[in-house]
């Protein structure tokens, strides 16, 4: 019996970790939707959503570091990261498996058609994930092309 408890215990902590099981402390308008519908699919990849409805959403995104000319609709804070808009959940486990020192933070910018929380009926737009970094650059740090991931 305690075999099977400790087993049952070692599979859940390492399943927990597999889907991320960390917190996402998601900063949004109180009028936004489709952060929701993001926030719900992070749920379904194993992280936990902490929501803030804030009208001060520029502001948010100033205190944690996101660029002007990368922002979107929500902003998250993850293991020391800023998570901005519709970043698909894989992107997150990578940055926060990473750990990069001199990156601030991934988003992806605007609000593109097809991408998680943005699903309009088929359409889907390509866009990538942008890692912006401490030193004020930013680089590609993922591309997703007609809804498939293709770096």
């Amino acid at each position: 019996m305690k075999k099977t408890i400790l087993g049952f215990a070692l599979f859940s902590a390492l399943a927990s970790a597999a889907l991320g099981g960390e917190t996402i402390e998601v900063y949004k308008s109180p009028d936004c939707g489709c952060c929701g519908k993001w926030g719900e699919i992070m749920k379904k990849n194993g992280f936990e959503i902490v929501e803030h409805k804030t009208n001060a959403i520029i502001e948010t995104k100033n205190k944690y570091g996101v660029p002007l000319e990368l922002s979107s609709c929500h902003t998250g804070i993850v293991g020391g990261y800023a998570i901005e808009g519709h970043v698909p959940a894989e992107e997150i486990k990578a940055l926060l498996a990473a750990k990069p020192a001199d990156v601030v933070g991934i988003s992806v910018p605007g609000m593109p058609l097809g991408s998680p929380g943005m699903e309009q009926g088929g359409i889907v737009e390509d866009y990538d994930v942008i890692a912006f970094k401490k030193d004020g650059t930013s680089e590609i740090f993922a591309s997703y092309k007609n809804g498939k991931k293709v770096k």
